[in-house]
């Protein structure tokens, strides 16, 4: 049975009505769940329930704190919340990543010139970077795991244990959202949540113990 289809959602902090108007809704348009508000103050009030996978944020919010420290606040208490910047170069007096999460992306608002400029830099923060492990062994039916993260490797060991999402997300210390969306995009990059026929945990699970062996539960 394939697991349920998760819609990433995007915090859009910025002061300029307008601008915040335009961003979301070229956000909702690439398929992205938004929330948007009008300062880092509210914003971080209410991120806990909005839980969003990508904060874009203009660095220049009119008062304090400031977009880079909202991020930096943001990447403390969640790090697996990509960062996209939107601002004015110099006015907003910091170069591009200065003091920023690493990870994160600057997009000079004065150089946007379309939509799909935008929706391919949010895309680009949210984009992992696989484990370097060498070329992947084509002639290995366990390749695919070249492709994982680290974190996806983790999350792989803790499905090969027999473990529920609830009780990674416990073991973690992580809500049980986020460790859906971990499981979907390990899924993904492994192939095998796409057929009605294959049960996606079990299959993942055998690629991991046929490469690694049965894991051992750790704490």
């Amino acid at each position: 049975m394939k697991e349920a289809a998760w819609v990433r959602r995007a915090l859009v902090v910025e002061d300029q009505p307008l601008m915040r108007a335009l961003v979301a809704d070229a956000l909702r348009h690439a398929g992205f769940e938004v929330h948007d508000r009008s300062s880092a103050a509210v914003a971080l009030a209410d991120f806990d329930e909005i839980d969003p996978d990508v904060l874009v944020t203009d660095i220049d919010l009119g008062r304090r704190p400031n977009g880079l420290e909202m991020a930096t606040i943001v990447h403390a208490r969640a790090p697996h919340c990509a960062v996209v910047f939107l601002t004015n170069y110099p006015r907003a007096g910091i170069a591009p990543g200065e003091g920023a999460p690493a990870g994160s992306v600057f997009l000079d608002k004065t150089a946007l010139e379309t939509v799909a400029d935008l929706v391919a830099a949010v895309e680009s923060a949210l984009a992992d970077k696989p484990v370097a492990q060498g070329p992947p062994r084509a002639d290995s039916p366990d390749a695919v795991l070249d492709r994982l993260t680290r974190t996806q490797l983790d999350v792989l060991r803790c499905i090969a244990l027999g473990w529920s999402n609830a009780e990674i997300a416990r073991r973690r210390e992580s809500s049980v959202r986020s460790v859906e969306k971990m499981v979907t995009r390990t899924f993904d990059a492994l192939g095998v949540n796409h057929s009605p026929e294959l049960n996606p945990r079990v299959a993942a699970s055998q690629l991991y113990v046929r490469r690694f062996g049965m894991p051992t539960e750790i704490g």
